[in-house]
């Protein structure tokens, strides 16, 4: 099984990992970090939907995202 996280303090809430999964699991947290935006994020139960392409983290331009298979 595949996990993605996120550095969640350094995200600028771009959105480009959230049009780039092909799985559509990835949202905006409720919460704001520490720069003021709703960082990107995985829920606990759209994980297992991941099927870890990492084309979230190829599109990151902040290098926040970590794909693990």
């Amino acid at each position: 099984m595949a996990k993605v996280t996120f550095r969640e303090e350094r995200c600028k809430g771009c959105g480009q990992c959230i049009i780039a999964c092909p799985k559509q699991i990835i949202t905006y947290s409720e919460e704001l970090n520490v720069k003021g935006y709703h960082p990107a994020t995985v829920t606990e139960e759209n994980m297992p939907k991941c099927i870890g392409c990492a084309s979230c983290g190829k599109m990151c331009p902040d290098l926040v995202i970590t794909v693990e298979k």
